[in-house]
């Protein structure tokens, strides 16, 4: 149980280095990310939206996601799901992103 909440917190750390490249804010911080989803095999579901269905960067923001996340050691498998629902909206932003793009 401790090994996959330490997984977890790696997942996290490494999902705070992916960014839109048209926003300065990492996509954690953003609210992104809606689920870490994580079984007993450690195959990993990192369930997210976009801050616009039509967003230009979709591509690279999942690929980056797949890519880092397949990078984390312990890590079998990772399947990147797109939503829009809910859909994205500031307030599910972190306050340390609402002060970088100036919303507080």
């Amino acid at each position: 149980m401790e090994e996959l909440l330490q997984l977890e917190d790696e997942i996290v750390k490494m999902l705070k280095t992916v960014y839109d490249p048209e926003i300065p804010v990492n996509i954690y911080d953003l609210g992104l990310i809606y689920g870490v989803d994580m079984d007993d095999e450690k195959n990993v579901t990192i369930t997210m939206t976009l801050t616009a269905p039509a967003c230009p960067a979709a591509d690279y923001i999942m690929e980056d996601v797949q890519m880092k996340i397949e990078a984390i050691e312990g890590v079998k498998s990772v399947a990147v799901k797109i939503v829009f629902e809910p859909e994205w909206h500031q307030g599910l932003m972190s306050e340390e992103a609402k002060l970088e793009l100036g919303f507080l």
